[in-house]
């Protein structure tokens, strides 16, 4: 399955590097890619399971930080790549990265399990399904969402909105992606130490204050940088949770993965649905609005 969800990425990013309308980039960065990077990440959080029970949630943790890290350098990367060459050149150039970079790793991808024990098809216990808890998580993963993808995506041109530069807003995804590395790890960790539920109100709470204050009265640098560190730790750090929401809704090995996967739909529900608040009432759209982007993108 990574084998054949590695190249599916690597194919969204070339077929996306000509695209010229958003509808095009919609399908190939959207669902190519993003058929083909679940395709490749499944196998992956199975791995991790199979390693890991005990200390689930740090391994969680520190597995999903791993974005983090790499989003630090990635949006000052990207941008100077924008400017310099284009979008075309820039995904072409990020999915020869990714054939360098992850290609000669795949082979160290192993479970725990031998191969005739990991490949046994065990019976789905749903019993997990029957429990308010499980319905509770599903709310909030979903909740959560609804807020969750705004920074990473209008963080830039809100920026350029009030008269950064773009290069400045790069710096505001640097930072966020930095926060977002401590604060996956940390979450994760404290999760197996300490009580889920207080360490998802905190991150939920702290999130939304930093939105409301920090980005909500923001007309400068500073105080972006500071919503930046703080949604960035905390509110990632929800996502990291999740594994040990499976985990507390049922103790059954086969029901890992499943909590997991709904966990994370219910919140991409959240993402996708949230899409129509970008605009007025009227139908008029915010200055960091889609067309925005459309325009910055495809004309540098």
């Amino acid at each position: 399955m990574i084998w054949l969800g590695w190249p599916f990425c690597i194919a969204g990013l070339i077929a996306g590097s000509f695209a010229n309308t958003i509808g095009a980039l919609i399908m190939t960065q959207g669902i190519m890619y993003g058929t083909g990077f679940l395709i490749f990440y499944w196998p992956i959080i199975s791995i991790v399971n199979e390693w890991w029970i005990q200390r689930r949630g740090m391994a969680f943790g520190v597995m999903t930080s791993a974005a983090g890290a790499s989003g630090i350098a990635m949006p000052l990367i990207i941008e100077t790549l924008l400017d310099k060459y284009g979008h075309r050149t820039t995904l072409q150039a990020v999915a020869i990265a990714m054939i360098i970079l992850t290609g000669p790793l795949i082979p160290f991808l192993k479970g725990r399990l031998p191969p005739s024990q990991s490949s046994t098809v065990a019976r789905q216990n749903w019993s997990f399904a029957r429990r308010p808890l499980f319905f509770v998580y599903c709310i909030a993963n979903l909740a959560q969402g609804f807020g969750f993808v705004f920074p990473s995506l209008f963080l830039p041109s809100y920026a350029t909105s009030i008269g950064l530069s773009a290069r400045k807003g790069a710096l505001l995804l640097a930072l966020m992606s930095f926060a977002q590395l401590l604060g996956q790890s940390a979450f994760g960790i404290l999760s197996d130490k300490f009580g889920l539920n207080p360490l998802l109100i905190i991150s939920t709470l702290v999130g939304a204050v930093a939105a409301f204050t920090s980005w909500g009265f923001a007309n400068a640098l500073a105080p972006l940088i500071v919503f930046a560190l703080f949604f960035g730790f905390f509110t990632y750090g929800f996502c990291s949770l999740q594994a040990r929401m499976g985990m507390a809704v049922s103790e059954e090995p086969t029901a890992a993965l499943a909590t997991f996967g709904i966990f994370v739909f219910c919140q991409g529900v959240g993402n996708v649905l949230v899409g129509r608040a970008v605009e007025r009432p009227g139908g008029k759209r915010t200055v960091w609005s889609l067309e925005i982007q459309e325009h910055d993108y495809f004309h540098r």
